[in-house]
């Protein structure tokens, strides 16, 4: 499909859609990196998500000038700029004992290839057993992309809770912190096993990582295997938090605690955050409307949180089956919980609105509205068609939000009052005067009927 065909597409929808500032709460101005971008992205902002009123943000839309409605869509947080990246097993090197207190060079007792691989590291002068946990070197000279993440497996059975520093080098001679406290933990309670082990980094370029333990630990790890998980081109965005005060429920189920989220914020994971020493196995409900049945939201699992030593362990966030955009929240726990509710976690990671520059700038985004809905167009289709052309690298041109702008407000959010349907009430008229008029003859004829 050519260019000119499609921005035909793209224009048809919008001939019989008005946008007026009567239709919609708020707005916010937009301002463009470049003036000649044609296509823009522009990151949603949490007031975005507040004002919005439909689960699937059809009352967000962007205008020109004149209101006047441009082609737009809503694109989840990593499009239409990330390629996922993949994951890749690396090769390690247990440190031998005292390597890393004794500050060695470990080039100097590593043998290493002339494509930069390593195949060893070992002190010349000392003993390579170690009876405590020394660290590890791994070597990642054979990626082309940064490393988003650590993921290590273990063989250890026993519980254990460790603290290394993360550094990263390309000539094992000097090295830079990368991660300050990464922690692996595994952790039993009555049948339960607690994991903890992914190690994330900010997107890392280097040839080398070590892991340094924090503090000396009886024995070492006893390491099976590490894969690096790739970040790709572009790393998507991190996970942001909106924190829900809730509270306590007592009915005849027991007891739990409700949360409302203020926003249609797209929740991909949940997080229970306790004050002090806890552990509790909790499951997560969710609902879109307060008279409806709840729904399981993701898997029963066990958060807990750990201070020790002055270090705080806490579990990872919880995953949820799915997206969603609901605005109600329940939490039960499998055993009883004393007290106010716990504060509910709720991440999201923030999606992009991408739109053409059509019609007269400045251009601005509004949201939030029960009477317009943004018109369906083939925005992406047109984002491929230009990548086509442009080459694999073309993306839009960045935009961003101003202070939010309050349009018709309140007014905006309550549904239109159903207007009179005369052509209804003309119909039910004259079907009555029909009636009546048929009515009238019969009550003539009889009267004029001649007596026998």
């Amino acid at each position: 499909m050519n260019m000119k065909k499609l921005a035909w597409l793209l224009a048809l929808p919008l001939v019989a859609f008005a946008a007026t500032g009567d239709d919609y709460a708020s707005q916010w101005p937009l301002s463009l990196q470049r003036e000649d971008g044609g296509a823009y992205r522009v990151v949603l902002e949490p007031s975005v998500y507040r004002q919005a009123q439909t689960p699937n943000l059809r009352d967000v839309v962007v205008v020109d000038a004149d209101g006047k409605p441009v082609a737009t869509d809503v694109l989840p947080a990593d499009a239409p700029l990330v390629q996922a990246g993949g994951s890749v097993a690396l090769p390690w090197f247990p440190l031998p004992k005292d390597a890393a207190a004794s500050n060695r060079d470990i080039r100097a007792i590593s043998e290493v290839a002339t494509d930069g691989t390593l195949r060893r590291v070992e002190l010349r002068d000392a003993g390579t057993t170690a009876d405590s946990d020394s660290g590890f070197v791994i070597d990642a000279s054979r990626l082309r992309e940064p490393v988003a993440a650590l993921r290590l497996a273990w063989s250890d059975e026993a519980p254990f809770d460790r603290s290394y520093r993360v550094e990263a080098s390309d000539d094992l001679r000097q090295w830079r912190e990368v991660q300050a406290d990464a922690r692996l933990v595994q952790l039993r309670n009555n049948g339960q096993r607690i994991v903890e082990d992914r190690i994330a980094l900010p997107a890392v370029q280097a040839r080398y990582l070590r892991l340094l333990p924090l503090r000396a630990d009886a024995v070492p790890l006893v390491l099976t295997g590490i894969t690096a998980e790739l970040a790709g081109r572009v790393a998507a965005p991190a996970l942001q938090w909106e924190e829900v005060q809730g509270r306590r429920v007592e009915d005849r189920d027991g007891v739990s605690f409700e949360y409302t989220l203020d926003g249609r914020f797209p929740v991909e994971a949940a997080d229970v955050v306790a004050s002090g020493n806890s552990t509790h196995h909790w499951t997560l409900e969710q609902r879109d409307d307060a008279n409806a049945p709840w729904r399981s939201a993701a898997a029963s699992w066990m958060a807990y949180r750990i201070d020790s030593g002055g270090t705080s362990s806490r579990s990872p966030p919880q995953p949820l089956h799915r997206l969603s955009r609901d605005l109600h929240w329940r939490l039960r726990a499998q055993a009883p919980v004393e007290g106010e509710a716990p504060v509910l976690r709720l991440g999201y990671r923030p999606e992009v609105v991408v739109f053409l520059a059509q019609g007269k700038p400045p251009f601005r985004l509004l949201a939030g509205s029960t009477r317009a809905a943004r018109a369906d167009v083939p925005l992406p289709q047109l984002l491929d068609a230009l990548r086509s052309e442009r080459g694999k690298d073309w993306q839009p041109v960045t935009a961003t939000l101003g202070a939010r702008q309050t349009l018709a407000g309140e007014a905006a959010l309550r549904p239109l009052a159903q207007k009179p349907d005369w052509k209804r009430w003309l119909l039910w008229g004259v079907l009555i005067a029909g009636a009546a008029l048929v009515a009238g003859f019969a009550f003539s004829l009889l009267r004029s009927k001649p007596a026998h």
